[in-house]
């Protein structure tokens, strides 16, 4: 397919507007956003690709800003330019790479912890990463490179020198027989 059309994708659009104050509810409005992980086109405008699961999304966030005595309508569209569109993916695609860099630094630092810290940092950054990939519309390289720190957090995957630190793991003997000469 050629044209204007191939491969433009639809995006769901929300223009909101809350009054200053209180401010309790923009920032419970903003948060909400930053958690679906839009991409802000303007103050007040922001866009995400559109499906049945975001389009709900940004419908139910409308509802709560006209339930705080704002405005809000939700939109699908496409760019009239496909620079705009990429502008969009590379502004999603680059936040989202922060994060995924933000969960590999924090994966290795852990990495020097005890096994005790490396299960509770494995287990938070789980947390974090399938919070970040639930927002992550244009996976980032940086998403694999988390993923395998994170792993590399697992104790079936803890090499021979992270465990040289801490010193070898206890080991219940049932041989009598002196050890083997080496």
């Amino acid at each position: 397919m050629s044209g204007p059309d191939a491969e433009q994708r639809q995006w769901v659009l929300l223009c909101y507007r809350l009054p200053r104050e209180p401010s309790t509810p923009r920032i419970s409005v903003w948060r909400k956003l930053k958690r679906l992980g839009v991409a802000q086109i303007s103050d007040g405008l922001v866009a995400l690709p559109a499906d049945a699961r975001t389009q709900e999304q940004l419908e139910w966030i409308a509802e709560e800003v006209i339930a705080h005595g704002g405005s809000a309508t939700v939109w699908i569209a496409h760019p009239a330019a496909a620079g705009d569109e990429q502008q969009l993916i590379d502004a999603m695609t680059q936040a989202r790479g922060s994060e995924y860099q933000q969960v590999r630094a924090e994966a290795e630092a852990a990495h020097q912890g005890d096994e005790a810290e490396r299960r509770r940092a494995l287990t938070r950054l789980r947390a974090e990463l399938r919070r970040i990939q639930r927002r992550d519309y244009f996976p980032p390289a940086d998403r694999g490179t988390a993923e395998q720190a994170l792993n590399a957090l697992h104790p079936a995957n803890i090499t021979e020198e992270s465990t040289a630190r801490s010193g070898p793991p206890a080991r219940a003997s049932t041989s009598t027989a002196p050890p083997a000469p080496g």
